[in-house]
This record gives C-alpha cells, structure tokens and sequence, in this order.
C-alpha cells in the first residue's frame, strides 16, 4: 500500500508541475502577445495620426535628410519660433496667426522631434545651432533674424548667435532655460526630471502602455485645437528616443553656451512666467520649500537674460505658468509686434532695463 501511494504521489507531483509548466508557457506566450498587440497598436495610432494630420508648411533636405519648416505672413526681419524640450512646432500656434500679421513668422521642428528625421545622433547646442542655420539656408530665408526660444530653446538660440552673430537682429527669450540652471537648482529638481526621462517610459510607450493609459493624448492645457497634430507625436517612438537625447545632451549643450554673451545693444526681449504660479506648483516629488527656493533662483537666472545685452527689458506674464506663448498668448501677440517695430527702426524702448509685470 505505502508503495502504490508513493507512486501515485510522485506520478500527481509530475502532473502539477506539468501544468506549472504549461501554465507558465501560457502566461509568457500572452505576455509577449499582448506586448506584441500593444506596440502593433501604437504604431498603427500613430500611422493613422500623421496621415490624417499632415505637418503645414514645407519639407526641406538638411545633411541629406527632411526638415519641417512652416512660415506664415510676410515682412522681414523673419521671426524664428523655437521650441523648448522635446516639443514641435504646435506649442506656438496661439500665436503664430497673430504674429505673422507683422511679419514673416516660422516655426519649425528640430532633428528628430515633430515631422522632421532626426539628422544626427548628436542633440547638443552646437550641433543644433548649425542644423538650424542649415534649414534657414535651404528654405532661403533672408538674414537677419529674430530668434524667439521658449524653455531649453533659449540655450540653443545662445549657440546660434554664437555662430552666427551677423544672421541675429533681436532675441526673445519665452520663460527659457540658462545654461547654469542644474547647477544653480536644488538637486531635487534635476533628480526629478531624471526619473520622468528614464527607460521605463521608453518602454511604456513601445509596448503602447503609455497610449492605454491616456499618456499619449496629454495635451498642454489650450492647444486643444492642434491636438491631431499633436497625437501624430505624442508617443511616435523616435519622438520620445529625441526627447531622450536632448534631455541627456543638457550639460554638454550648457557647457558650450554658458560663456556666450553679453550681445553688446542687441536687441532683447525676456517672457517669464508668473514666479507665483511656479513656486505654487503641485507636484508630489517636488516639496514646497524646493518651489519656493527654484523659483527664487528661476527669478535670478531670467534677470540675467534680461542683462545679455544693454538693450534689455523683461516682461513678467502675470497668471502665466512656464509656457507663456499658451497662457499668454495676448501677451505675446501685443508685445512681440512691438519689439520687431523695434529692431526695425533701431530705436531703444523707453522701457528699456525694466522688468515689469503684465
């Protein structure tokens, strides 16, 4: 009898781990499937998005590859539109329409981000500047410029001039980055945006968790308008491969553009949003204490543009959190006529060296 039972105990024992086994083949096979499903249905969101949604304006080859430039209105000197992190042309369509009644106003999409391929592995400063100043020669655009950077653009549009000191009539910094701000920031700050730009969200998007989860229809709060064009790249995987690589390529884009200035009596206009809103923002990583002090410094770094050039003056954009060109579109749509008028003539404003709040 203890015979038979040890048999039948060990012969039952094969039978479950058979069905473990199985089991576990099961749930890897599923797994992969439903990976497989939701990356096939990323794609295809995406596919769909751009082809019902396709970019306004014209392709035009740089270093052998396609670049997005959309211009609109007539007048010179051209107004360049330069977007901050990771972001495309859309983010300054509140203001573009407006703006172009002045002059001739063109945004476009850097390597890799919105419809334009990305040109090079490298998403520094430099490299940047000169693919810009690429595009602007194969879409014959007449110098000088007005730059115009919101956010990180400001540190590129700082290489540009750098580069190109003779194509620049005027510069317009929108809420924009200095090349010292990780160094002059709490560490908290930086640690932060290191755990939003990790690999884990690469891969919530690949295998289109990230569109399951509504991720991929974030849109900033008023370009609801644009939100085709905007879906066409919110999880578009060489897209979030971009904002990776500029993210990763900040303290070598700071390091070529943090001894570039003063600009002499250039031109300059500074847009910053409300210190209010920024050290009241709500965020679970970030203390109140690290608001308050971040945007403290945040005030410093800005008055410090404003000071690139004796031909200074900076705006506060009162009720308006970091992207002043959707928050503030009024704003920008009154002032920015104003400074071309200004650099047209060569006259300086009245106001000029102030910061007042509007």
């Amino acid at each position: 009898m203890t015979l038979v039972s040890e048999s039948q105990h060990g012969a039952r024992k094969h039978r479950w781990w058979r069905v473990l086994r199985w089991t576990g083949i099961g749930l890897a096979a599923l797994a992969i499937l439903l990976a497989a499903g939701g990356a096939l249905w990323n794609w295809a969101a995406t596919q769909y998005y751009r082809e019902h949604y396709p970019a306004p304006g014209k392709m035009y080859t740089v270093n052998g590859h396609s670049m997005h430039l959309y211009c609109t209105g007539s007048g010179s000197p051209t107004l360049i539109l330069d977007s901050g992190l990771g972001d495309d042309w859309t983010v300054w369509q509140k203001v573009q329409p407006t703006l172009s009644k002045t002059t001739r106003v063109c945004s476009y999409d850097r390597s890799g981000l919105g419809w334009s391929d990305e040109l090079s592995p490298e998403h520094d400063a430099n490299t940047l500047a000169d693919q810009l100043h690429a595009l602007l020669q194969a879409a014959d655009i007449r110098k000088p410029i007005i730059l115009m950077g919101h956010s990180m653009a400001g540190v590129y549009d700082r290489a540009y001039i750098a580069h190109y000191p003779g194509d620049v009539a005027g510069m317009i910094f929108v809420d924009a980055s200095s090349p010292d701000q990780f160094k002059r920031f709490p560490p908290q700050i930086l640690e932060n945006l290191q755990s939003y730009y990790s690999t884990r969200l690469k891969w919530l998007t690949v295998f289109g968790i990230a569109r399951a989860t509504g991720k991929c229809e974030q849109i900033v709060p008023g370009l609801e308008f644009e939100r085709g064009f905007i879906y066409a790249n919110n999880c578009k995987i060489s897209v979030v491969d971009t904002n990776f690589a500029e993210f990763n390529d900040i303290d070598h884009s700071s390091d070529e553009t943090r001894h570039t200035g003063p600009f002499s009596n250039l031109p300059i206009l500074v847009m910053t949003e409300d210190p209010q809103i920024f050290a009241n923002t709500d965020s679970d990583s970030i203390p109140p204490e690290i608001g308050k002090k971040s945007s403290i410094l945040w005030e410093s770094m800005q008055e410090d543009l404003k000071h690139l050039s004796s031909n200074g003056r900076r705006i506060i954009a009162k009720g308006s959190g970091h992207y002043v060109e959707v928050d503030r579109a009024d704003l920008i749509n009154r002032e920015v006529p104003v400074f071309i008028q200004q650099v047209r003539s060569g006259q300086v404003p009245a106001d000029n060296g102030t910061t007042k709040v509007e």
